[in-house]
């Protein structure tokens, strides 16, 4: 994996006209099984935006912040893992929300089991992903609507049991072809669904 992030030429999108934000692909071995995983949330339903949503730790950048600070930050606030600059081994293509943000992701190598201490006010659930889930040849799907020219991109996660839309599914996929893979698979032409817009 840090070899291709390494490889890979990420797009950053230029301008203040979006705030600043970032997420944290955070890669770990499971609890309990021998699978590689990432972690994954829902949003707490009491959250005044997306709540109940399933997404990646992450938040608005403060000022002053990188992105990887911030990525960081988020991860130890909202699932109490800490983790240091150190297990960054790259970040992502930004990728503009409909909500006004645009959003960096930072790929962390956590590598060993930690404990999970999920913020119950940010955090309703928090599940481990095994990467082989990102594998399955039916992602991504593509669906039309009638709101947008451009395509809603999501992922059926077998774990999860569950559809995962874009802005996370986009994340995610794009990490499965730059990471995994090898490939330079751009995601930011893709649209969300229109729950996601506010």
């Amino acid at each position: 994996m840090s070899r291709n992030l390494d490889a890979f030429i990420r797009n950053d999108i230029d301008g203040d006209q979006l705030r600043r934000a970032a997420v944290c692909i955070a890669v770990l071995p499971h609890r309990t099984k021998p699978a590689a995983c990432f972690l994954l949330t829902r949003r707490a339903s009491r959250m005044s935006r997306h709540s109940g949503q399933y997404a990646l730790p992450g938040g608005r950048v403060d000022r002053g912040e990188s992105v990887e600070t911030a990525a960081l930050r988020e991860l130890e606030e909202e699932l109490g893992i800490p983790a240091t600059a150190a297990q960054v081994i790259g970040r992502l293509d930004d990728y503009a929300t409909r909500s006004g943000f645009r959003i960096t992701p930072v790929v962390v190598w956590i590598g060993e089991r930690v404990e999970v201490r999920a913020d119950a006010g940010e955090v309703d659930a928090y599940f481990y992903i095994p990467l082989d889930d990102l594998l399955h040849p039916d992602i991504p799907r593509l669906q039309k609507i009638i709101e947008s020219e451009r395509p809603v991109l999501s992922i059926e996660l077998v774990t999860l049991a569950h559809e995962v839309f874009a802005p996370t599914a986009a994340m995610l996929y794009q990490f499965r072809e730059v990471a995994l893979y090898g490939h330079s698979t751009r995601v930011a032409h893709y649209e969300q669904p229109v729950f996601a817009w506010r």
